[in-house]
């Protein structure tokens, strides 16, 4: 009992954003899965906030459909070796930070950075136009990639993946249905 008052009492004080649980509200159960996953991911990493890098990990780990948009096996194994480097210490930089693109004036989310909520946002405006009122995973992964700013799009980066060859991908995957 005593944890149920402690996480409602953190709730209360953390001061829940409406607009977020409509956000939250609006996923598919494969992404709540990846949301809940990398909340966990992020706690667990001592990090402030869960941010673009937290949700491409869990994204990697937990979905087949995201890991089909990758080139290879071998790029997506080379992917997670620099998120988990990431998580066991080469984030270490980032745990005092916010994750900010810069675009617009920080604004600390309730356990989200502000470009991973904004990620968030996009990949649910991407199903709206496809006619879903549901995001998918790999909305959420298009989301992602298009942050230039992102953290996740570092990591990306330093792993060898072109991004824009990445994004492409993605776009031919949801056009043949994929990750709906």
């Amino acid at each position: 009992m005593r944890g149920v008052q402690s996480r409602t009492s953190h709730q209360q004080a953390a001061g829940r954003d409406p607009v977020r649980e409509d956000i939250e509200a609006r996923l598919s159960a494969e992404l709540a899965v990846v949301v809940s996953g990398a909340r966990r991911r992020a706690l667990r990493d001592g990090d402030r906030q869960l941010d673009t890098a937290h949700l491409l990990h869990t994204l990697l780990e937990s979905d087949p459909e995201v890991r089909e948009v990758f080139e290879s096996g071998p790029q997506v194994a080379r992917l997670l070796g620099y998120l988990v480097q990431r998580s066991i210490g080469y984030g270490l930089r980032w745990q005092s930070s916010v994750e900010d693109s810069g675009a617009i004036p920080v604004v600390a989310e309730d356990g989200w950075s502000p470009v991973a909520a904004g990620t968030l946002e996009v990949a649910c405006e991407r199903a709206l136009r496809r006619g879903d009122d549901r995001a998918g995973v790999v909305d959420l992964l298009a989301a992602i990639v298009a942050e230039p700013e992102s953290r996740a799009v570092e990591v990306l980066g330093r792993a060898g993946v072109d991004v824009p060859v990445l994004l492409a991908r993605i776009d031919a995957a949801a056009d043949r249905g994929i990750g709906a």
